[in-house]
């Protein structure tokens, strides 16, 4: 797929040693401790939503410790390969290579399913400038507006890989990559438009919690970000062997508004992933039975 913007970004070196599976396909935590899952952390908020709440339903309703490790999803995919790491919660299917090698190729790694929800990276602008200008929506007309705009296309993090160069020469746009410097910069950057300042032409994706908060419009483009599937990945021994902790990563899925739900407490209201997800199981608790039925 093209890329979705952190995943192909390198967030952090990941230093895993390779684990050893006891019979449930976990780590033990130690002489008196329970096993251990561990889970591939992404930095940006939605995927910490997906690892927040999954966590606190393994610590809290089956009695297993999660080390939450992040790193790049490259580096992930080599852990969950070679067994250090055990799942992968949001796969954009950015790395086809690894997808091929160790579920295909190799077996040492299985799907475990869709988490629920499509995403999609594009182009925004704000809903209110969209509605004076529909046209702008258009990438044919998208010129005619550029000045208004800034002569920019603002992205997130300088490290998040993306399309815009090649999209900006394919179509002729008098435009420029313009990094805002993180994620956060980025969001603020759009609040702003939203508040009425200057208008903004962003690089941006859904299911994203900002959403809620500030009307958006895509620009559309002639198909460079497609929508996709979201999937989850676990290593094989512990699809196999981990039980009740595999057995509910199985099952565990929500959709774009669930996510948004506790990616918003944690970007937006400063909650701590483990208050926000506490918050959000408390308030679903058939959502969370239903994850951990017996078939």
């Amino acid at each position: 797929m093209p890329t979705r913007h952190p995943l192909l970004a390198g967030l952090g070196v990941l230093s895993l040693v390779a684990t050893s599976a006891c019979d449930l396909g976990i780590e033990a935590a130690g002489e008196d401790e329970g096993p251990v899952v561990r889970i591939s952390m992404p930095h940006w908020p939605g995927g910490q939503a997906n690892v927040a709440v999954a966590a606190y339903v393994l610590e809290n309703e089956l009695g297993v410790s999660v080390e939450r490790v992040e790193s790049g999803q490259r580096e992930a995919w080599e852990a969950l390969g070679g067994g250090a790491i055990h799942a992968i919660l949001e796969d954009w299917g950015a790395l086809p290579d690894r997808t091929e090698l160790y579920v295909a190729h190799k077996g040492r790694v299985v799907d475990a399913g869709p988490l629920g929800i499509t995403g999609h990276v594009g182009w925004y602008i704000p809903g209110a400038f969209a509605d004076a200008h529909p046209e702008a929506t258009d990438w044919h007309h998208l010129d005619e507006y550029t000045d208004r705009l800034g002569g920019r296309i603002v992205q997130g993090d300088p490290q998040f890989a993306t399309h815009d160069e090649t999209i900006i020469s394919d179509l002729g746009l008098d435009l420029r990559p313009a990094p805002a410097g993180s994620e956060e910069a980025l969001i603020e950057e759009i609040h702003r438009a939203g508040r009425g300042g200057a208008p903004v032409l962003a690089y941006f994706w859904e299911p994203h919690w900002l959403a809620a908060e500030v009307e958006l419009a895509e620009v559309d483009l002639p198909g460079y970000y497609p929508r996709v599937e979201l999937r989850k990945y676990l290593n094989a021994d512990f699809a196999a062997e981990g039980g009740e902790a595999a057995q509910f990563l199985h099952r565990f899925s929500w959709d774009a508004e669930d996510q948004n739900e506790v990616a918003r407490l944690i970007a937006a209201e400063g909650l701590t992933p483990t208050a926000a997800a506490e918050r959000w199981v408390t308030d679903h608790p058939d959502r969370v039975a239903a994850w951990l039925a017996d078939d």
